[in-house]
């Protein structure tokens, strides 16, 4: 049975290197047989059908970007159900007035809660950790933080990528 995920690739498009083609990538993955693959601004963020389970899927996801654009791109997945609940959980909705300064970060595993607490605290923001996604409420922006800088690889132990609420809000609506 397909399941209709989201991935949310790292790290694409925001400079003159690390290029990846949105039109390319849709053909490239429709080629390798996924189903009504889409993608949805150039910032990496790409829906399709896939009969495979998560950990493989983001396995061969990123083997496809390396192979077509030879760009190691990290592939975090949810389904289009876990994408829903993420944006029903909404636990800092009541602070954000901009909805272009609240964000997830996606994580392929859950950071550990103690590096979470431990790591440095955003100027005038908040952050909520559940499960595998850490919502941050920034409202200065992310650079004017304090913590735009901050390696969060290393912080926290494992490597995730941001999106928006706005663009979070877009996906659960084109996974419907």
């Amino acid at each position: 049975m397909s399941t209709r995920y989201v991935a949310l690739l790292r790290a694409i498009n925001l400079g003159a290197t690390r290029r990846v083609s949105m039109p390319r990538l849709r053909e490239v993955l429709t080629e390798r047989g996924y189903g009504a693959v889409r993608t949805h601004l150039a910032s990496g963020n790409v829906l399709l059908d896939s009969e495979l389970a998560e950990a493989r899927l983001a396995a061969e996801l990123a083997a496809a970007i390396q192979e077509e654009f030879g760009l190691d791109v990290p592939v975090v997945l949810r389904t289009a159900d876990e994408m829903a609940d993420v944006l029903a959980a909404d636990p800092l909705g009541h602070l954000a007035t901009d909805r272009s300064r609240y964000s997830v970060t996606f994580f392929p595993e859950a950071p550990d809660p103690d590096r979470v607490a431990a790591a440095p605290k955003a100027e005038g923001g908040e952050s909520v950790l559940c499960g595998r996604e850490l919502y941050l409420w920034l409202p200065g922006g992310f650079q004017n933080s304090g913590v735009g800088g901050v390696k969060w690889d290393r912080v926290l132990g494992v490597a995730g990528t941001n999106r928006n609420w706005n663009t979070v809000t877009k996906l659960v609506e084109l996974t419907r």
